[in-house]
């Protein structure tokens, strides 16, 4: 039962549209099933890395050190807008250029690490939620619950590469346009509202 109620936590945490999914997402639609699954593969060790970062401590450092939380929040912000900001101006169209474009795993490898330790929203949410249950959990049970969230993980993002890989093929050069544009534009947003959310705290 544990096991299934952090199976279930797990999808309501990174169901969400967010910059994880929108990474995945793009990968998905821009490049070839293997590079696809294998930026899956990265993005869930980053995304189970940080639920357990989440689930066992930083809520605690947090509370030891309250002036981290502002901090997550401004570095965070200005990474957050500059991902918004390279994703609106990409706006290569041409998909059999695209599939063929081997970028290096390095750059997959940092842009997963950015997309889910410096997005502060994720911190601050995984904090409250996963830490929050790790406080009413037995030990034993906490283990269960914590390895639910982590196959929810899995299942999320192999799930959401696949069937973006099968029907990739359904998305025209102008839809992958605008998909472009409109999730620059919602990071962008979402940039901006942890700047804002900042500034709350400050003032």
């Amino acid at each position: 039962m544990d096991y299934i109620q952090g199976f279930i936590m797990g999808i309501a945490y990174v169901a969400p549209i967010g910059l994880q999914n929108l990474f995945v997402i793009n990968t998905a639609l821009t490049q070839k099933r293997s590079r696809a699954y294998i930026t899956a593969l990265i993005v869930i060790f980053f995304d189970i890395t940080l639920a357990l970062a989440c689930f066992f401590g930083i809520g605690k450092i947090m509370e030891l050190h309250p002036m981290l939380e502002n901090i997550i929040l401004g570095v965070g912000s200005v990474v957050v807008i500059y991902i918004g900001i390279m994703v609106f101006k990409d706006r290569k169209t041409d998909l059999a250029h695209k599939d063929d474009l081997n970028i290096p795993i390095l750059k997959v490898i940092t842009t997963a690490c950015v997309v889910t330790w410096f997005n502060p929203q994720a911190i601050i949410d995984g904090t409250m939620m996963l830490g929050a249950f790790n406080a009413s959990l037995s030990p034993a049970a906490g283990k269960l619950f914590i390895l639910g969230v982590a196959t929810a993980s899995i299942a999320w993002f192999l799930g959401l590469s696949t069937i973006l890989t099968i029907f990739k093929k359904k998305f025209t050069p102008t839809v992958l346009k605008y998909i472009n544009i409109v999730c620059g534009s919602i990071i962008l947003f979402y940039g901006f509202k942890l700047f804002l959310n900042l500034l709350v705290n400050v003032l």
